[in-house]
């Protein structure tokens, strides 16, 4: 049976969580295979809203295995705080498995994120403030912390040292705090040992083994395309791979094995943090969507950038992730405007640019070229075909599906589960 990625064709918060959890119960296992617990992905189900951000959206899905794959970095405080609170809630979270190669998220590491960012002043990315791209940084550098390590404490102390051998002399001498104690850290992690075990498994092993046997598995991306660390607005981007190739890499699936790739659009754009977004809006509009679409981060409640939809950021998320079905989510937020603004080309210095500008500064000095749309003003909530929408609604998502280099799947018309129009089956 296939693999089938789920990836953010934005700048995140498109509702891939909501999408995961569609495809939950057709699905035997969901991968989170990167990122840790800087993003987060809401749920409703009825008239219960969960927001999760460590683990993956299948773990609400009975009878799914919920997997951590090995290119995330785990916060183990987040994780156990996150499982309790959906055990408080009745959800069984006794299916979810931890790869023993997932990096883990020390205690040094949120310090060191929070100083640095400080440190940057105007030049700041506008992290979460929550270790991730130190703990990568040190991925990177070998002197990471990995999940199996907790299981040797010889191992896991000489790790510690090594590693803070030299974050302290930067603690210290660079940003004046104090040193952080080797026995603290160690202390701490061994601390979630006992609890942690029973979880860990080979995961590569486990997911070739599944699809052995025909199951299907569902590999679902943190952050979106155009944050990733290499395909995404550098630097102000996340510190993993957000894209298709990250799901092989972050999972330890092979790419043959993929056989769809789902990208998840909103109907319009929101970006959190620093960096460029040309289609931003700063006016009544766009502060209509943020309230409209609750824009507010699931992790933060930072009020997220708002602005209209950008089909060239939609052709290159479908170029670079291999886009087979798009999930167009929020339709209903754009109810009540007579027209709306779709950008389908950039002004660079003058210049019609139909693609994402190449280099840094071309995006940064692009200007949005608008195409207007007519709106409409139905409640499009308990639509539940394609028919059941306004015509002009209609001619907005074929539009949309014209310009943005896949075919639109599945609409989302509201935050439930339910509030979904299925097209063409994804699955």
């Amino acid at each position: 049976m296939p693999a089938v990625v789920i990836v953010g064709a934005q700048w995140g918060d498109e509702g891939k969580g909501k999408a995961t959890d569609i495809l939950g119960s057709r699905v035997d296992y969901v991968v989170k295979f990167n990122g840790g617990n800087n993003a987060g992905h809401t749920v409703v189900i009825g008239d219960q809203k969960y927001a999760l951000h460590l683990l993956p959206s299948g773990i609400l899905s009975p009878g799914c295995v919920p997997v951590i794959g090995n290119g995330v970095v785990v916060d183990l405080k987040v994780l156990f705080e996150e499982i309790d609170g959906l055990d408080e809630r009745g959800i069984d979270t006794s299916r979810l498995v931890v790869s023993a190669n997932a990096h883990v998220i020390a205690d040094y590491n949120r310090t060191m994120d929070k100083v640095a960012e400080r440190f940057l002043g105007s030049r700041k990315i506008g992290t979460t403030g929550r270790g991730i791209g130190p703990t990568y940084a040190d991925k990177m550098n070998r002197i990471g912390i990995r999940v199996q390590d907790l299981f040797d404490e010889k191992i896991l102390r000489q790790k510690v040292e090594g590693a803070l051998e030299l974050k302290n002399q930067i603690l210290t001498k660079i940003y004046n705090r104090r040193a952080v104690e080797v026995d603290e850290v160690v202390e701490e992690l061994l601390s979630y040992v006992d609890r942690l075990r029973p979880m860990v498994a080979d995961t590569p092993l486990l997911l070739h083994d599944a699809l052995k046997a025909d199951k299907t598995v569902l590999l679902e991306a943190g952050q979106a395309t155009l944050l990733d660390v290499d395909h995404g607005t550098y630097p102000f981007v996340t510190s993993s791979s957000a894209t298709t190739g990250g799901a092989c890499t972050g999972s330890g699936i092979a790419p043959t094995e993929i056989t769809r790739v789902i990208g998840i659009v909103k109907a319009y754009a929101t970006r959190v943090g620093e960096g460029p977004f040309p289609t931003e809006l700063f006016d009544a509009d766009g502060e209509r969507l943020r309230q409209n679409g609750a824009e507010f981060g699931t992790t933060t409640g930072r009020p997220r950038r708002c602005g209209w939809y950008d089909a060239p950021i939609a052709r290159y998320a479908a170029r670079i992730n291999g886009v087979t079905d798009f999930v167009l989510t929020k339709l209903d937020v754009l109810t009540g405007w007579d027209e709306i603004p779709v950008c389908v080309a950039y002004d660079v210095d003058g210049e019609r640019v139909e693609e994402m500008p190449m280099t840094q500064t071309g995006f940064h000095h692009a200007k949005p070229i608008y195409e207007m749309l007519p709106g409409w003003h139905e409640d499009i909530s308990g639509a539940r075909t394609f028919e059941d929408l306004p015509k002009t609604a209609q001619e907005y998502v074929l539009a949309l599906e014209a310009m943005s280099g896949a075919r639109i799947s599945t609409i989302g018309v509201g935050p439930d589960r339910e509030q979904s129009i299925e097209r063409h089956a994804l699955l």
